[in-house]
C-alpha cells in the first residue's frame, strides 16, 4: 500500500500537495485572478444554442437497477450517477443553478440537468472529491440528504455535511489511500494535485482527492479536479490500470497551471493511469476559466483519435454501459 504521506500533506492546520509539489504557487495572485475573471471577455465562452440534454426518469432507471450491468449517466460538470450492481452512487453532486455562494452571481448553468434531485432513485453512496463550489453544493446536499445512505469524502469535509443536517453516522471521511467498503464495491481516496476553500478563512484546512471505485473486478477512476502530477502512474501501477476513466477537461489556464489540466495533460494522465476507456468531466455546465467552451472536448477527442483511444463524450443525461462497444461518438457540441 502506498504511504499516506500523512506528515507531509498535513501541516500546522492546514492540507498540502504531495512533495516534491508541496507548495504550489500560482504565477499570478488571488486578487488579480478575480480581477481577470470578471473583466476578461473571452470569445465563444459560452454556449451559443442549447446544450442538447438527454431527460432521466427514475422509471427508467429503476428498470435497470438489477440487471448487473454498471452504467454512468453524465448529469453536467463533474457529477456522474453510476449504477454498479443493484447500488446507485453520484460523484459531486451540483444541481444549483450557479457555482456560488450566492444565488445572483458566479458561475451560472448553461443547462438544465436532465433528471431533478427529487426523482432521483435511491443513493446508496454520494462521493465528494473536495470543497469547492462546483463539487460541493449545500442546497444539493440538503434535497439529497433523506435518499442517501453513506456520504464519502475526504478529510475535514465532513464537518459542511454535518452543518447542513447530514448525521455524522452517515459520513466517512477519508485520507489518500484509505478505503471504504460497502457490499461488493470499494471506494479508496487517492491523491490528486489541487486546493481546497470556500471562504477568505478556510484555505486548505480540508483535504482534496481523486477516487477509485472497485466493483465485481471491474475499476473505475473519478478524477475530480487535479493538475498533472506523477501521482496518476503510481495509482495506475498501485491498482493495474482502470476499466474507465472520468477526468477533469476543462476550467484550465495559465493562471493556474498546476491545479488544473490541459487537455494534453489530461490525455497524458490517462495514459498514466493506465485507462482503457476516457470519459472527460468537468466540461461544458459552467464557465470557470477563459477557453472557448467547445475547446475541452475538440482537444481531447482530437488526441484520443490520434491514438486511436477509445473516447466517450456522452450527451448530458445519455447512458453509458461499461464494456459495451460503441461506435465513435458524435460530436454533439459542434452543432450548438
Amino acid at each position: 500500500m502506498p504511504p499516506e504521506h500523512d506528515a507531509e500533506i498535513h501541516k500546522n492546520g492546514c492540507y498540502h500537495n504531495a512533495p516534491p509539489f508541496a507548495e504550489l504557487r500560482n504565477p499570478m495572485g488571488r486578487a488579480a485572478q478575480i480581477r481577470q475573471f470578471l473583466f476578461k471577455r473571452t470569445p465563444n465562452a459560452v454556449p451559443a444554442g442549447n446544450i442538447p440534454i438527454v431527460p432521466l426518469n427514475r422509471q427508467d432507471l429503476e428498470s435497470r437497477r438489477e440487471n448487473g450491468e454498471i452504467h454512468l449517466y453524465r448529469l453536467g460538470h463533474s457529477t456522474v450517477l453510476l449504477k454498479l450492481g443493484g447500488d446507485y452512487w453520484l460523484t459531486d453532486p451540483v444541481f444549483s443553478n450557479r457555482a456560488s455562494p450566492s444565488r445572483l452571481a458566479g458561475p451560472k448553468r448553461f443547462h438544465n440537468t436532465p433528471i431533478t434531485i427529487a426523482d432521483l432513485p435511491d443513493i446508496t453512496g454520494v462521493i465528494i472529491s473536495h470543497n469547492h463550489y462546483d463539487h460541493l453544493d449545500k442546497s444539493a446536499i440538503k434535497q439529497l440528504n433523506g435518499k442517501v445512505g453513506h456520504f464519502i469524502t475526504t478529510r475535514g469535509t465532513g464537518k459542511y455535511l454535518k452543518r447542513w443536517g447530514v448525521a455524522e453516522t452517515r459520513i466517512t471521511e477519508l485520507g489518500w489511500w484509505q478505503s471504504h467498503n460497502h457490499g461488493d464495491t470499494t471506494l479508496t481516496a487517492t491523491p490528486s494535485q489541487h486546493f481546497s476553500g470556500r471562504g477568505l478563512f478556510d484555505n486548505n484546512k480540508s483535504l482534496w482527492a481523486s477516487f477509485v471505485l472497485q466493483h465485481n473486478g471491474r475499476k473505475i477512476f473519478f478524477g475530480s479536479d487535479s493538475g498533472y502530477f506523477d501521482g496518476f502512474k503510481q495509482i495506475g501501477q498501485h491498482f493495474g490500470g482502470f476499466d474507465i476513466t472520468l477526468m477533469e477537461t476543462g476550467a484550465y489556464s495559465a493562471l493556474w497551471p498546476y491545479v488544473h489540466m490541459t487537455p494534453d495533460q489530461t490525455y497524458q494522465a490517462h495514459k498514466d493511469l493506465r485507462g482503457k476507456t476516457l470519459m472527460p468531466i468537468h466540461n461544458s455546465t459552467f464557465k470557470l476559466a477563459f477557453h472557448p467552451w467547445k475547446e475541452p472536448l475538440e482537444q481531447i477527442t482530437e488526441l484520443a483519435e490520434q491514438e486511436n483511444t477509445p473516447l466517450l463524450t456522452p450527451q448530458i443525461g445519455e447512458r453509458i454501459t461499461l464494456g459495451q462497444t460503441a461506435s465513435p461518438p458524435p460530436r454533439w457540441w459542434q452543432s450548438v
